[in-house]
């Protein structure tokens, strides 16, 4: 049996970022008001690029490092919630661009776990025989946004990142736990779509992402950090990379854990909340500072969470 081994990371941003300063301008809010409840300075917007604009980018880049024949992929994966379109896909549209002809591609809808949802799914395929393939967190969430409320709008920036993975006989993942409770869905929702046609004349309703902002507090203290507990048991991580949504999130889960803050690198203060990117992106930037190098024997934990609600933990060995 062969497994999916990690051999390179990367990361694509929009140029154009928005400060906290920038949204005060016309926002009723401030610098120190989003600081010092998410730890937020600023993020990255797409203007003209749409999310498949920025997931093709980062799959360039990864064939780039790689030197691969796209037409030897054999799978396009792309995490997301901001998609150009119901359909196609996001993974669709990068195979089209990139001329992946022989790769199967299509998107997994998880929200902020989506990448770790993503990744294990990617695993089992190349568990299944497949020999190569792209895994990629991509959001455009700023076109999900009210952007006059204040209590949303300040935490999400764009961006997309990824990996690819190539068979081996030593696996990078070496756990997975996936967790969801639909019951608790209206906890985060965006773009909803109308029941609305010929035959139907329903209310108008905002599709602009919604968030019950204690809820989801408690469920990441709560549901998350214990499934976090069960999942790494004994096993020891050299590092936590959780999702990027807030910085006190992080610090109470890192003591909830009883471990070293330093072990949760932090990358959010930049590019505030990318939902399904930000832990890849978080990944490609630590690889390319140094701090994690590929084939080293790292161990590092994977963390995501949020609408669905869904959740999920991976161990993976670099």
């Amino acid at each position: 049996m062969s497994f999916g081994k990690i051999r390179a990371t990367a990361r694509y941003l929009p140029e154009k970022i928005v400060t906290n300063d920038d949204l005060a301008e016309w926002m009723d809010t401030s610098d120190e008001w989003i600081q010092s409840r998410t730890g937020i300075r600023q993020r990255h917007i797409a203007e003209a690029e749409n999310t498949s604009d920025l997931c093709f980018k980062v799959a360039e880049k990864l064939i780039a490092k790689t030197e691969i024949d796209p037409l030897s992929l054999d799978f396009i994966i792309v995490a997301t919630m901001s998609p150009d379109y119901t359909s196609p896909s996001v993974a669709c549209q990068v195979q089209g661009q990139l001329g992946a002809n022989n790769a199967m591609a299509f998107d997994v809808a998880a929200a902020c776990a989506g990448f770790v949802y993503a990744l294990a799914t990617a695993e089992n395929f190349m568990r299944g025989g497949m020999q190569r393939g792209i895994v990629i967190g991509g959001e455009k969430t700023s076109k999900l946004l009210d952007w006059q409320d204040r209590s949303s709008a300040v935490l999400f920036g764009d961006g997309a990142a990824g990996v690819l993975l190539e068979a081996s006989e030593e696996a990078s993942i070496i756990k997975q736990m996936l967790r969801a409770d639909g019951e608790r869905a209206n906890a985060l929702t965006a773009g909803f779509r109308l029941n609305s046609n010929v035959f139907h004349d329903g209310p108008e309703i905002s599709t602009a992402l919604a968030m019950d902002g204690r809820g989801i507090w408690n469920f990441a203290l709560n549901d998350v950090t214990k499934s976090l507990k069960e999942f790494i048991g004994e096993e020891s991580a050299d590092y936590y990379l959780l999702h990027q949504a807030n910085k006190r999130i992080i610090e109470k889960i890192a003591r909830k854990m009883k471990e070293p803050i330093e072990k949760f690198p932090m990358n959010l203060m930049n590019y505030g909340n990318t939902s399904a990117a930000s832990i890849p992106i978080l990944l490609d930037e630590l690889v390319e500072a140094g701090v994690l190098s590929l084939n080293s024997n790292q161990k590092v934990v994977l963390t995501g969470y949020g609408g669905g609600l869904a959740w999920g933990n991976l161990l993976i060995q670099l």
